[in-house]
C-alpha cells in the first residue's frame, strides 16, 4: 500500500504570482479612470459656456413669446385688430371647408401659445362648420374635432416652452429650498394626472395660464397630455352654443343694440337660455375648481410628510452613529479580555 503524504503543511512559504490578466486589467482599469477624470474635467471646463449659451438662448425665446403675449393682450384692449382677423378667417373658413378644418387648427395651436382669447374661436368654430355643413349636428362635430385638436396641440407646446424656460430657474431653486414647495412638486408628479383632470373640468380655470403653469410644475408630459381629454364637454358646450349664435358678429362681440333687438325679435336667440347655460357653466367651473384644489392639497400634505420622513433619519444619524461607535469599542474589550483568559 502507498502512502502520500502531503506536504503543503512544511513552513516554507507559499510564492503567489500575480496573474498576468490581473496587471493588465488593473493598468486598464487605471487608465480608464484616468482618461474618465479628465474627461469629467473637460466637461466641467466645456459646462459654463454651454449653460451660458443656454440661458442667452432661453432668454431671447422667452422675451419673443413675452413680447408677442403682450401685444395680443394690449391689442385685445384698443384696436383689436386680432380680433378682426380671427373673425376674417373665419369667414374664410365658412367658404372653404375642406382647407378650413387645417387652417382652423393651425390657428388655435398658436393662439393657445399667445395667449389669444380661445373663446371667440372654439363659438365661433361652431357657427361656421355648422353653417357650412347646414347641419347643427355635423357643424358640431366637425368645430369640436378642429378645436380640440388645436388647442390640445397648443397647450402641450405652452407645456414643453414652460418647461423649457422656466423649469430649471427659479422655480427649481424655490422646489429644492423650501419643503412645502418640493412637496407640492412631488405632488403633480405623482397624481398629476387626477389634479389636471380636474383642473380642464373646470371651464373658469384660464386655459392659456394653466399650460405654461403646469410646464413649470413636475407634472408628467403623458399624464398633462391624456388630461387634454377632458377638455372635449367644455369644447362640445361651447361649440353648441356657437352653433346656435345668429351670427358671427354677435359671437365677436361687436354686435350693437339695433342687431340685438332685431334678434330678439326674430326668436333666434333666447337671453334667458343664455343666461341659464351662463350660471351653469360658472357652477360647474367652481365645483371642478374646488375640488381641484382639495385633491391637490390632499396629495401634497401627504407628500410633505413623506418628505419630512425622509429628513429625520439625516437629522438623527450623528446618534446613531455614535451608539454604533460604542457598540464596536465594548465588543473590541470583550474580545481582548477572552484573548487574555
Amino acid at each position: 500500500m502507498t502512502i502520500i503524504q502531503d506536504t503543503s503543511t512544511n513552513n516554507e512559504p507559499v510564492k503567489t504570482e500575480e496573474p498576468h490578466d490581473l496587471v493588465v486589467a488593473e493598468g486598464t482599469a487605471e487608465t480608464n479612470s484616468n482618461s474618465d477624470s479628465n474627461s469629467d474635467s473637460n466637461s466641467n471646463e466645456e459646462d459654463p459656456a454651454a449653460k451660458k449659451a443656454s440661458l442667452i438662448k432661453r432668454l431671447i425665446i422667452g422675451l419673443v413669446l413675452l413680447a408677442l403675449i403682450v401685444f395680443v393682450i394690449i391689442d385685445s384692449q384698443t384696436n383689436n385688430w386680432v380680433r378682426s382677423g380671427i373673425v376674417a378667417f373665419l369667414e374664410w373658413v365658412e367658404n372653404n371647408v375642406v382647407a378650413g378644418v387645417f387652417g382652423f387648427m393651425a390657428l388655435y395651436f398658436f393662439a393657445t401659445i399667445f395667449f389669444v382669447p380661445g373663446s371667440i374661436l372654439t363659438l365661433g368654430a361652431g357657427f361656421v362648420f355648422s353653417a357650412a355643413l347646414d347641419s347643427l349636428g355635423w357643424g358640431v362635430l366637425l368645430g369640436t374635432g378642429a378645436v380640440w385638436v388645436g388647442a390640445s396641440l397648443g397647450a402641450i407646446a405652452s407645456f414643453l416652452l414652460g418647461r423649457y424656460l422656466f423649469r430649471d430657474g427659479f422655480v427649481g431653486k424655490l422646489t429644492e429650498k423650501f419643503t412645502i414647495f418640493k412637496a407640492l412638486d412631488n405632488a403633480l408628479e405623482d397624481k398629476g394626472l387626477r389634479i389636471m383632470v380636474l383642473l380642464r373640468l373646470s371651464p373658469i380655470v384660464p386655459f392659456n395660464v394653466l399650460n405654461y403653469i403646469a410646464g413649470v410644475t413636475g407634472v408628467q408630459l403623458w399624464h398633462y397630455v391624456v388630461a387634454c381629454v377632458a377638455m372635449l364637454p367644455g369644447t362640445i358646450l361651447y361649440v353648441f352654443l356657437g352653433a346656435s349664435a345668429g351670427s358671427l358678429t354677435a359671437i365677436s362681440g361687436g354686435m350693437d343694440d339695433n342687431d340685438a333687438d332685431a334678434d330678439a325679435d326674430s326668436g333666434e336667440e333666447d337671453p334667458t337660455n343664455n343666461k341659464v347655460v351662463t350660471i351653469t357653466v360658472v357652477v360647474v367651473g367652481v365645483v371642478f375648481g374646488i375640488l381641484a384644489i382639495v385633491v391637490t392639497s390632499y396629495y401634497a400634505k401627504q407628500e410633505l410628510n413623506k418628505v419630512l420622513e425622509q429628513d429625520k433619519p439625516v437629522k438623527d444619524g450623528e446618534g446613531d452613529d455614535g451608539d454604533d461607535e460604542e457598540e464596536q469599542a465594548g465588543a473590541g474589550a470583550a474580545k481582548s479580555e477572552e484573548g487574555s483568559l
